[in-house]
């Protein structure tokens, strides 16, 4: 069976994907302000462990992929992997020059506003153009499935938990900016969502 995949897509799905790694290295790895779900989880790891996210983020979102493959679409799937394959390698990038913005450090309101546009136009073109940058939609799909929960309750709760977790390397005040992190990218993608799309051609 013909996959339905596109061309414009593609290009919009790693347009979005290479901007979202832009704003988690330059903004999020370096200001304390971090992230929920897979992306923050990504973060957490880097800070104890050093394992870079190029890395952890493409095992995670491939777990997650691998959980709910039954629930998602061929096409959603590819578009996932290729917007996942694109993060990591913009990501790689990205580590081999110096941070554009360090003094975020120091400004954690603007990395919480500023890392919440990066985030919320990053993914929320992914998921338009029909796949997502991280496995946190499959893995929330997957859990609604089996707990009968809505599916907005489960984001709201896997980004909590890895914000608990964040406090083991974050202070409390700075968790409180993430917070407000997480609830204006999802506020972003949400409205990106409710977007038109342009006609699109199916890549031959």
């Amino acid at each position: 069976m013909k996959l339905n995949v596109t061309w414009g897509a593609s290009l919009t799905a790693l347009l979005g994907s290479a901007f979202l790694a832009f704003g988690l290295y330059h903004v999020h790895s370096f200001s304390g302000v971090t992230e929920g779900g897979v992306l923050g989880m990504t973060l957490l790891l880097e800070h104890w462990f050093h394992i870079s996210p190029a890395l952890s983020g493409f095992v995670l979102n491939a777990a997650c992929y691998a959980l709910g493959w039954k629930l998602l679409g061929r096409e959603f799937l590819a578009y996932s992997a290729l917007s996942s394959a694109a993060f990591s390698l913009s990501y790689k990038v990205y580590e081999q020059f110096d941070p554009l913005l360090p003094q975020l450090a120091q400004m954690p309101l603007a990395a919480a506003v500023l890392g919440a546009v990066f985030v919320g136009v990053g993914a929320g073109v992914c998921v338009r153009a029909g796949g997502a940058t991280g496995g946190d939609d499959a893995l929330a799909m997957s859990a609604a499935r089996l707990t009968g929960w809505k599916i907005e309750w489960i984001y709201l709760l896997s980004d909590f938990l890895v914000l608990a977790l964040s406090i083991s390397y974050i202070p409390l005040k700075r968790i409180g900016y993430s917070v407000l992190t997480v609830i204006l990218s999802g506020q972003i993608i949400g409205l990106i969502q409710r977007l038109p799309l342009p006609s699109r051609r199916t890549s031959s």
